[in-house]
Order: structure tokens, then sequence, then C-alpha cells
């Protein structure tokens, strides 16, 4: 038998189909519900942990470009020790006092370059210090939130496991009514669905009201959702709205879904005989 075309299913089957598919919706939305903030705690912590990885890394950069600094300058104070002992020799052989004036400037030059080396050797091997200390703290960080973020991760895996295969067989049931429904009733139905903050696209009457956004309806607008001819929506909020009867809900003749609760009986009195209790003036 051939499949029917959603198309030209009657209005109160398409308003049960939507029905059908919002409680099967909003099964997979509790089922998700029960993993809470975790997908996000477990987001967070790996965008921290890649954050502090790369903090990390620039402070290794950092103390590798202070280490070959001080690596230069060492080399620079050999060249420039070297110098000074060439021209301390060439002293002994001056012949006349421009030479001698020439040598002790060089000599002087070459020292003051060994100072401002050695003192650049120091404030570098000070930054070498800092950095490595901060690199120590990043990297205890990194390992506090990488335990933080493997137990997030079993906890979130735990959960998952337990709802994982309920979670599957709703959602391979809603992708069989969405089958049912047609294209452009099911792309509204979604867009309102998105919008609205409890994730309810279609909704039946309460006590006279929208049981979304819980605004009155009027009576000739119920009496036309009771009759199933075409599908409206709320003036307030947007979504679908059906009747109780339709949704499967079943409405008391005092219009509550469940019965009252049982008022409780008091006592009898000699006072309360005399006069009409409060329950009977109710």
């Amino acid at each position: 038998m051939a499949k029917k075309d959603p198309k030209d299913l009657p209005v109160e089957d398409k308003l049960k189909n939507l029905f059908l598919l919002q409680t099967t919706l909003t099964a997979i939305d509790e089922k998700r519900a029960l993993r809470g903030e975790l997908p996000l705690e477990v987001q967070d912590l790996e965008d921290e942990i890649a954050g502090l990885n790369t903090r990390i890394e620039k402070i290794k950069a950092d103390i590798a470009e202070f280490q070959s600094a001080v690596t230069q300058k060492k080399g620079d104070i050999e060249k420039a020790k070297i110098s000074v002992e060439r021209y301390q020799n060439q002293l002994n052989e001056v012949k006349n006092n421009r030479e001698y004036d020439t040598l002790s400037k060089e000599i002087e030059y070459q020292t003051l370059e060994i100072e401002l080396c050695e003192k650049k050797i120091r404030e570098a091997s000070v930054k070498v210090n800092e950095k490595t200390e901060l690199l120590n703290q990043n990297q205890t960080l990194v390992d506090e939130r990488q335990k933080d973020l493997e137990e997030k991760k079993s906890e979130l895996e735990e959960i998952m496991q337990e709802t994982r295969e309920e979670e599957e067989k709703l959602k391979e049931k809603a992708r069989d009514i969405e089958t049912k429904i047609e294209p452009r009733l099911l792309t509204s139905f979604k867009r309102i669905r998105k919008n609205a903050r409890n994730g309810l696209g279609i909704v039946y009457v309460q006590r006279d009201a929208c049981g979304g956004c819980f605004n009155k309806i009027p009576p000739q607008r119920q009496l036309d959702i009771k009759m199933h001819k075409k599908i409206i929506v709320c003036e307030y909020c947007g979504r679908i709205m059906i009747d109780p009867e339709l949704a499967g809900v079943k409405i008391t003749a005092n219009g509550e879904e469940k019965p009252k609760r049982k008022r409780a009986i008091r006592k009898t009195t000699k006072k309360a005989d005399e006069a009409p209790s409060t329950d009977a003036e109710a």
C-alpha cells in the first residue's frame, strides 16, 4: 500500500503527529538534561587547557631566547678577553705615546664590553628564572585541569552510556514521525520550537489559556481549536495550539487535568455545629 502524502492528511492527524513529535523531542531533551552542564564544563576545560598549552609554548620560546642570548654574550666575553690579552701584550712593544694611548683605549673599551655583557647575562638569567617559575606554575595548572577534565569526561561518559540507547531509540522514533509531517509544517514547527524558551513548539489549552505562555484564549478561538479544521497559533507566543483531548489529556469537569486533592475533614465541635463552617461557605 502506497504511503499517504503528509500534505493530504487531515488537520487533526497533522496536529496529532506534531504533538507526538513534540513529546518525543521533549523526552530527548530530558535525557540530555541529565547531563546538566557537564558538556559545557568539558568544553570549557578543553579550551582552558589549550590556552594554557599555548602559553606554555610561548614561555618555553622566551626561555630559549634568553638562554640563547646568554650563550651569545658569553661568547662575546671570551672574544673581548682575548682582545684585551692581545692588546696588553702589544703594550710591551709600543714605541710612542700615541700607540700606547690607542691600545689603552681599546683595552678600556673591551673591558667595558665585558662588564656590559656580564650585566646582560645577569638580567637574562633573572628572566630565565622568572620564566621557569611561571612555566612550572602553568604546567601544574595544566596537570590539575587535565585531571579535572578526565573526571568530567568519565562522569559524562557514564551518564551518556546510561541514556545513549534510550536516546537513540527516541531519535529514531522522531525521524519516523517527521516523515509523516509535511516539510513546510515541520520547518515551521522546528523554528517555533527553537525560539521557545522551554522547547515547546506545540501546546494544548490549559484553563482557557495557552499552555506555553499562559495568556487567555478567547472562547471563539478555543472553539476553532477544538474543531481541528485548521492549524492555529497563539497570537502572543506563536506556538501551535491543540485541544487537550487531541493531546490525550483528560480534563475534569472543573477544568483540572488531575482531580483535586481531597479536602481535609476537620473534627466537628459544638461551636462548629452552631455556626456554618468555612468549607461550607466555600
